[in-house]
């Protein structure tokens, strides 16, 4: 049996195969087709009046015809060419009533078109539909059996309902599975944030809390008061960094641009490096100014861990925010984890990402996407 659904039978059920074959018919529709099989009592009514034969030949006739119809049920697990074989079998049995007298081959054009739709693709089987219409359709008018038209209308309407339901049942399950794999891919966005905000709020503060505790150590034996401070300071940002990993976890933590420029100041001054901040900043909203305000805290923390530079540069206006400073540059990613989700943060949001480096600094830049003016295609 094949992998490829698209060339199982519309009506076959996976979960149908491990199962005794009588429940694996029933699995597979013969529940609803048994009640069908009244139709073979037609022909051999007809045949009543035309010796043992007849009858005999007719009512072998009319089971083959059941037996090819009910064993659709058996046989849809079958590669495609088979399931074929398997309607052409059952059509050619029907066709053979036309041998006796008055057996109303007609009468069972109901279950050519329904055994069509339940063995084979939908493009394929409305052919066979139409085409047994047509034909059920011309022969019955021939004959002035208006019952014959009947029938082969019921046929068609019957097929037609049963192959838009197993088609929206498809479709149904495909979109379950859909919104399964998207629900998956939001979870692992979803981490991919959290480990990317973690990393941001743990790699400034650790970074921060270090600078400052070298501080500490130096200065606890020539100014106690002032290594005091910064222990202090330590304890400070040490709580606020567990609020923000508490606050990220559930979505709420909130960055701006002017905090992280004035933390900033306060992780470079503590480093030693001197800061060249803008003092006041344009009105910017919420998104844009977070977006911006991760830049300048992933650009900070990689000058005070890698550049080895004294003058930090950061430069900010309404659609871009730029951190420049004078240190060694770098050959290779030397927080590739950082810089690829602030990346990642700012091309998803249509901005533009840049870094710069050489033996005379690094340059990041980051920019806003600009906006799309209104009714514009």
């Amino acid at each position: 049996m094949t992998n490829d659904t698209s060339l199982q039978a519309p009506a076959f059920v996976p979960g149908a195969c491990g199962l005794p074959w009588y429940r694996r018919a029933f699995a597979q529709g013969a529940g609803y087709i048994l009640p069908s099989c009244v139709f073979a009592l037609i022909p051999i009514a007809y045949a009543l009046d035309a010796g043992p034969a007849v009858i005999a030949l007719v009512t072998l006739n009319c089971l083959v015809i059941v037996t090819f119809f009910v064993g659709s049920t058996l046989v849809m697990h079958w590669p495609e060419w088979a399931r074929w074989l398997w309607l052409a079998g059952l059509i050619s049995s029907i066709l053979a009533l036309g041998l006796f007298p008055e057996s109303r081959p007609l009468y069972f054009a109901p279950l050519i078109t329904c055994t069509a739709v339940t063995l084979i693709a939908w493009r394929h089987a409305l052919i066979v539909v139409i085409a047994t219409t047509i034909l059920g359709l011309g022969f019955s008018l021939l004959q002035s059996d208006l019952f014959g038209v009947v029938m082969v209308l019921m046929g068609l309407a019957l097929a037609l309902t049963v192959g838009l339901g197993i088609r929206y049942d498809a479709a149904r399950s495909a979109l379950r599975k859909a919104e399964e794999r998207t629900a998956v891919l939001a979870v692992a966005a979803e981490r991919e944030r959290i480990g990317r905000d973690l990393h941001d709020i743990l790699g400034h503060s650790l970074t921060t809390i270090a600078v400052k505790a070298d501080l500490a150590q130096r200065l606890t034996s020539r100014d106690p008061g002032a290594a005091a401070v910064q222990i202090g300071e330590i304890a400070t940002i040490a709580r606020q960094s567990l609020k923000d990993v508490r606050a990220t976890a559930a979505g709420m933590r909130e960055v701006r641009l002017a905090s992280e420029i004035a933390a900033a100041r306060s992780v470079l001054t503590a480093a030693g490096i001197e800061c060249r901040a803008p003092v006041a900043l344009p009105v910017i909203g919420d998104a844009d100014s977070e977006l911006l305000g991760y830049a300048v805290r992933e650009a900070v923390t990689n000058v005070v861990r890698h550049s080895r530079a004294t003058i930090c540069t950061i430069e900010a206006d309404a659609d871009h925010v730029s951190v420049t400073d004078d240190g060694t540059g770098f050959t290779g990613p030397h927080d590739g984890s950082g810089l690829a989700g602030l990346q990642s943060r700012v091309e998803q949001t249509g901005g533009g990402f840049d870094v710069r480096t050489s033996s005379a600094g690094t340059v990041l830049t980051v920019r806003l996407a600009v906006p799309t003016p209104e009714g514009a295609r």
